[in-house]
Formats: C-alpha cells, sequence, structure tokens
C-alpha cells in the first residue's frame, strides 16, 4: 500500500476525478476525508473515511474543513485541491457573475485549500503533498473558456511559486493538469458527435482519458516515489499538449 498511515483531504469527491482519487487513496491505505458541496452518490462513512461539506470559495470552511481533517485523524499529510467548475461561453457572452465564480472556486478556492493545507503542514513539521488539480486549458487556449483557462493558468503559477516557498518546509506542491477526461461534467458536451471528433482529433493516442487516469497520477504525486518533485505540472492528457 503506497499510501499506508497517511492522511488525506480531496475536495471535489462527490464525483468524477475527485471521487476517483479519493476511492484509490484509500485503496492505497489512506484515511480519507471526501470534500464536496454534495454528498458522493451511496457513500458510506467507514474507520478510514469521512465526509465533510466544503465550498472551497469562502475560506472559513476550507479552515474548518481542514480543522475537520485533523480532529478526525490526527494529523494531514496530503491535500488535493480539485473542486473546480467550467461553464462556458465566448468572451463576449461572459458575464460577471460566470467569471467570478469561476475564478472564486477554481483558483481562489485553490488558493484556500492550498494556504490552509500549507500552514498545518509548516506548524506541524509535517513533509507533506499538495496536490493542485490544472488542466491542459492552463497551458493552451481554448475557445469558449476565457474564464476557465484563466483560472488554470492561475493554478500552474500559484504552483510553482508555492512550490518554491515551502520547499525549505519539506512540503510538496504539485499540479496535474489532465486532458478531456469523461466525467459528469463533461458528458454533455461529448454526446455531442461532432465535439467528440474534435477532441479525438486533438488527442494524439486518438482515446478519452478516464478519471482513473488521473487518480493513479494523483497517488504517484502523494507518494514517496515523488519525494524528489515539486514545482511540477504533469500533463496526463494523451498528448494533447505536446503539439
Amino acid at each position: 500500500m503506497r499510501l499506508k498511515n497517511k492522511v488525506a483531504v480531496v475536495t471535489g469527491a462527490a464525483s468524477g476525478i475527485g471521487k476517483a482519487i479519493a476511492e484509490m487513496f484509500l485503496r492505497e491505505g489512506a484515511k480519507v476525508i471526501f470534500s464536496d458541496i454534495n454528498k458522493p452518490e451511496n457513500f458510506e462513512q467507514s474507520e478510514n473515511s469521512a465526509f465533510f461539506k466544503t465550498d472551497v470559495s469562502k475560506s472559513e470552511e476550507v479552515d474548518a474543513l481542514v480543522a475537520f481533517a485533523v480532529k478526525k485523524f490526527g494529523t494531514l499529510d496530503i491535500m488535493v485541491n480539485n473542486a473546480g467548475i467550467g461553464p462556458t461561453a465566448e468572451i463576449t457572452a461572459t458575464d460577471d457573475e460566470m467569471w467570478n465564480k469561476v475564478i472564486s472556486v477554481d483558483l481562489t478556492g485553490t488558493f484556500y485549500c492550498l494556504r490552509a493545507g500549507a500552514k498545518y503542514m509548516k506548524d506541524t513539521g509535517i513533509s507533506g503533498s499538495i496536490i493542485n488539480m490544472s488542466s491542459i486549458m492552463g497551458l493552451v487556449g481554448f475557445r469558449t473558456a476565457s474564464a476557465y483557462c484563466s483560472a488554470k493558468g492561475g493554478v500552474n503559477q500559484l504552483t510553482r511559486e508555492a512550490a518554491l516557498e515551502l520547499a525549505a518546509n519539506g512540503i510538496r506542491v504539485n499540479a496535474i493538469a489532465p486532458g478531456v477526461i469523461e466525467t459528469a461534467m463533461t458528458k454533455k458536451s461529448l454526446e455531442d458527435p461532432d465535439v467528440r471528433a474534435f477532441i479525438l482529433g486533438f488527442t494524439p493516442l486518438g482515446k478519452l482519458g478516464e478519471a482513473d487516469d488521473i487518480a493513479y497520477a494523483a497517488v504517484y504525486l502523494a507518494s514517496e516515489e515523488s519525494k524528489f518533485v515539486t514545482g511540477s505540472i504533469l500533463y496526463v492528457d494523451g498528448g494533447w499538449t505536446s503539439q
């Protein structure tokens, strides 16, 4: 078990990538707090898992999440900042509400989680791992996704800055940048055959990713196998960003 005796928090864990990460962490021996604004379907608390409702765009709720994890399992070794939203619209149709909501969840929420996790780790001398969820859209542009691209580009820079700042404390900070993954969030778009063909055409491996593809990357970054890795953006994208 690659994460035995580790305690992890995973945000956005009600479904999709977050749920896959949290469940794989459990299988690898970690104790896991599933966090989201909604409880995962059919979630059953166990001696190694619990749910805590959190809106990551509210700093006080994020601080309460970290406090709950420490109270529940005694420490915090791994913080996976996965919660995110992805509404799309052309720039001229992106109103203030949409822009502010995406930035508040995808970028500011990631900052709040990183800050809360890092503060606990620094104060207690934990050489932990913080994993932010970025996207290929943090590196390349994508039509109708101005807010999302901007937020994920910010996550990349936040990851690099935090890695430099926290390295002296033995805290590693990395990000995972998925390509297009088949989840509930992408299901509606992928049902359009033209959209699906477009995406497959831009993916050199010629297939879509699965949530477990990202979970495997998260296990690596959370484990001691990546003890010399920090400040990295790990692209799990079927080759999208290689072109």
